[in-house]
C-alpha cells in the first residue's frame, strides 16, 4: 500500500535531478498514504516516487520495488498502491508454468512477473484493489492500472514537460510549472458535480487532469498522450433460479464470500472491521472473526438521537464475539476538521458520512493497520430501496408512450409534496431519464439559480448515456446497478473510503468487490435482489447462518449525519454563513442565492440541507485549491511501522 507518482518526460528533455526534487516535493503530499518509508527511481525518461504503508512483507518488498526475468533482470519498476489478495496463488502458478524467481515474499513482484508473462490478460487475474505504474525499461513505457471497480485512485495530466500519474490529484497540481497542463478550472465538471454531489469519472474540476477510470489501463510513452484502453467491462447476465435450487444459490453466495474475506484477511499486520448496524458491514466481521478471534470492530455517531447506530453495532459485536471501539463525533469537532478533511479528498465530495468515517478511521488506526468494510454490497446484490421503483412503476409500463407523456404533464401543476405527484412525473420518463445514480442535489431549475453558468446542455447523459447503451435489454434493476457501479460508486462510496482511511495512514479492504463475487452476485436474477417487502433478498438469505438475529432484515441507514439540524442552528450554521461570506467563488456560485437558501433552511422555509451541503463543501474546496484562503493545518503521519 502506497501512494505513487510517476512523471515520464517528453522526448526533447530528459529527467533532471531539479526533477526528481519536485517529484519527491509532491509525493511528500501523500505522504499519509505511506508514512513508513518515502523515496524516488528514476533513469533519462522517467522519474518514479513513492509513500509506503507496510502490510506484506514489510522487511524486503520496499518500492519502486524492480524485477526481470534471469535475462533481463530489473527490466520493469513498479510503484503500486493497493493489494493483490491472491498474489501467493499468483506466484505460485508463475513459478510452476514459467520458472519465475521471486526475491521478496511480498505481491507487487506478483504484478510484475505477471505482467511480463501475461502482458495485459494479467489484469483479469489479479483479485484486489490496485492502482499502478509499471516502467519496462526495455520498451521505454509506462504501463498503468486500475482495478476493476476503481477502489484505489489513479489521476493523469499530459502537457508539453511530459505526462504524470498520482494516487492523488494535490501532486500533481504541484507539478503544474514542470508538466505545463492546463490546470484551468472545468465549468462542466463544476455542473455535473452540483448535480451528483461528486465529480463523475474520468472528470475532475480541472481541465488538464482526469482520472484513469475503472476497470482500464493506459500506456504512457514519452512525448504521447497516454492510449487508454477498458479490459473489464462489468456485465448483469442473470440466470434464472431453478425449482428446488435455491438453497445451492444462496450456498455459492456464502461460499464465495467466505473465501473473499478469508483472502482480503492476508497481511503481516493485525486486520480489524468497521461496524455499522447493517448487514453488509456485519457479514464482513462475522466471518472475519473465523480468522482472528480476537477482532477489533469500529462505529462511530452522533449525540442527537436518530443520528447513530452505535447500539445496534454494540450488540452486533456482542453476538459475533468481537471487541468493540466507539466513537461519538460532536458538533465542534465535527466543524473543525472540515478543512482538514477536504484537503484529503482532492475533489469535492458532498456526503456528510465521510466525516464521521474520516474520525472512526483515526480512532481505528490507533488499534490496527487493516481494516475491512462492506462497501459494494448494494451495487452487487440489489441493496438500495430506490432499486424497488421498477415495481411501483410497472403499471405505467403498459401504457403508450404519448399517454405516459400526458401524464407527466398533468403532474407539474399539482403542489409540491401532493401525493401521486412524483409518482405520475417518474412514471412517465424511461429508466434512462429518470436514473442516473443514487444522488441528485439540484434540479435544472434550482441550478439556474445557484450556478451563473448553468448549460442545459450538459446532463447526466454526458455521464450515464454510453453505460446505458451496454445494458440494453438488460432487467431495469441489473440497469440501475450497472449505472450505480460507473457513477455513485465508484464516484462516491469508494472515493470516500479511499480517502478518508488514507487520510489517517488506514488501509480499508472491500471484501465484497471482488471479481468473484461479483460473477456470482452478477448473475442473480431480478426477483432475487428485490421484492416488495426487501432488498438483497438473496444475500439475506445467504447469511442467515453467519449474521445476528436483530440484524438480518434491519433497514439499512449507515453513518448518518445531523447536517439538516445543525445547519439551523450551532457551530455548522455559524460555519456557513461565514463560507458563503468569504467566498470568492461567485464567478461559479450565486452567493446571494445560496445566503437565501440557508435563510430559509433556518427559518423552516424547507429542508434545503443537501443542497447547501454540497455548494458549501465546494465553495471550501474552492478555498483551499483555488483561492488559497484557507490553509487547513495538515499533521504528520506519526505511527509506528507494525502493530
Amino acid at each position: 500500500m502506497c501512494g505513487l507518482l510517476a512523471l515520464v518526460s517528453a522526448p526533447a528533455s530528459s529527467i533532471t535531478s531539479a526533477t526528481v526534487d519536485a517529484v519527491a516535493g509532491a509525493s511528500h503530499l501523500m505522504r499519509h498514504r505511506g508514512p513508513d518509508e518515502p523515496g524516488t527511481w528514476s533513469d533519462e525518461q522517467v522519474v518514479l516516487g513513492f509513500n509506503r504503508l507496510s502490510i506484506i512483507d514489510i522487511a524486503h518488498s520496499h518500492q519502486p520495488l524492480r524485477w526481470g526475468p534471469p535475462e533481463q533482470p530489473d527490466r520493469y519498476v513498479l510503484v503500486f498502491n493497493g493489494e493483490i489478495y491472491n498474489y501467493l496463488e499468483i506466484r505460485a502458478q508463475l513459478h510452476s508454468e514459467f520458472g519465475a524467481v521471486f526475491a521478496t515474499d511480498g505481491d507487487g513482484e506478483a504484478i510484475l512477473a505477471a505482467y511480463h508473462h501475461w502482458g495485459t490478460a494479467a489484469l483479469t487475474r489479479l483479485r484486489g484493489m490496485f492502482a499502478f505504474a509499471l516502467w519496462d525499461t526495455a520498451k521505454q513505457e509506462l504501463f498503468c492500472a486500475r482495478d476493476p471497480f476503481g477502489i484505489k485512485p489513479l489521476f493523469m495530466a499530459t502537457g508539453p514537460g511530459g505526462t504524470a500519474v498520482g494516487s492523488e490529484k494535490k501532486c500533481l497540481l504541484a507539478l503544474a510549472e514542470d508538466i505545463r497542463f492546463d490546470d484551468s478550472l472545468d465549468p462542466r465538471a463544476v455542473q455535473h458535480y452540483t448535480v451528483l454531489q461528486y465529480v463523475p469519472e474520468p472528470e475532475t474540476l480541472h481541465r488538464g487532469i482526469r482520472r484513469l477510470e475503472s476497470g482500464c489501463y493506459a500506456v504512457i510513452r514519452p512525448g504521447q498522450p497516454p492510449a487508454i484502453s477498458r479490459y473489464f467491462s462489468p456485465r448483469f447476465s442473470a440466470r434464472p433460479f431453478v425449482a428446488g435450487s435455491e438453497q445451492s444459490r444462496y450456498d455459492e453466495i456464502t461460499e464465495v464470500l467466505e473465501d473473499s474475506v478469508a483472502k482480503h484477511m492476508r497481511a503481516d499486520v493485525t486486520v480489524g472491521a468497521f461496524l455499522s448496524g447493517g448487514i453488509d458491514s456485519t457479514a464482513i466481521a462475522a466471518l472475519a472473526i473465523r480468522h482472528n478471534p480476537r477482532l477489533i470492530t469500529f462505529t462511530t455517531g452522533f449525540e442527537r438521537e436518530g443520528f447513530s447506530e452505535v447500539d445496534v453495532a454494540v450488540a452486533s459485536a456482542e453476538a459475533i464475539g468481537a471487541r468493540h471501539v466507539t466513537k461519538v463525533v460532536s458538533q465542534s469537532e465535527f466543524v473543525a476538521a472540515l478543512p482538514e478533511i477536504v484537503w484529503y479528498l482532492d475533489e469535492p465530495v458532498a456526503d456528510p458520512a465521510l466525516v464521521p468515517l474520516f474520525f472512526i478511521a483515526r480512532e481505528a488506526r490507533k488499534h490496527v493497520k487493516v481494516v475491512l468494510s462492506g462497501e459494494g454490497a448494494d451495487e452487487l446484490f440489489g441493496g438500495y430501496t430506490i432499486y424497488r421503483e421498477p415495481l411501483s412503476l410497472k403499471g405505467f409500463d403498459y401504457l403508450p408512450r404519448p399517454v405516459r407523456r400526458s401524464l407527466g404533464r398533468a403532474s407539474r401543476p399539482l403542489p409540491e409534496g401532493m401525493r401521486g405527484k412524483s409518482l405520475l412525473h417518474r412514471g412517465s420518463l424511461t429508466l434512462e431519464e429518470r436514473y442516473y445514480g443514487n444522488a441528485r442535489s439540484f434540479s435544472d431549475e434550482q441550478l439556474r439559480a445557484v450556478l451563473p453558468g448553468f448549460n442545459p446542455g450538459w446532463t447526466h447523459t454526458d455521464v450515464t448515456g454510453a453505460v446505458y447503451a451496454e445494458s440494453a435489454g438488460w432487467d431495469p434493476v441489473a440497469r440501475m446497478q450497472h449505472i450505480d457501479l460507473f457513477t455513485w460508486l465508484r464516484g462516491d462510496i469508494l472515493v470516500k473510503a479511499d480517502k478518508m482511511t488514507m487520510a489517517n495512514s488506514l488501509e480499508l479492504r472491500v471484501p465484497f468487490l471482488d471479481p468473484e463475487v461479483f460473477a456470482v452476485a452478477s448473475r442473480l436474477p431480478f426477483d432475487q435482489k428485490i421484492t416488495r417487502t426487501t432488498t438483497k433478498y438473496a444475500l439475506r438469505r445467504a447469511l442467515e447462518p453467519i449474521v445476528p438475529a436483530h440484524v438480518l432484515n434491519r433497514a439499512k441507514l449507515g453513518f448518518p449525519v445531523p447536517i439538516r439540524h445543525w445547519l439551523r442552528s450551532g457551530e455548522l450554521m455559524d460555519w456557513a454563513y461565514e463560507m458563503i461570506a468569504a467566498s470568492q467563488a461567485d464567478h461559479l456560485v450565486n452567493i446571494a442565492a445560496v445566503r437565501r437558501m440557508l435563510d430559509g433552511h433556518r427559518t423552516g422555509d424547507g429542508d434545503h440541507s443537501r443542497r447547501l451541503w454540497t455548494v458549501l463543501i465546494f465553495m471550501l474546496w474552492h478555498a483551499i485549491f483555488v483561492e488559497h484562503s484557507v490553509t487547513p493545518v495538515i499533521r504528520e503521519p506519526q505511527y509506528p511501522v507494525q502493530l
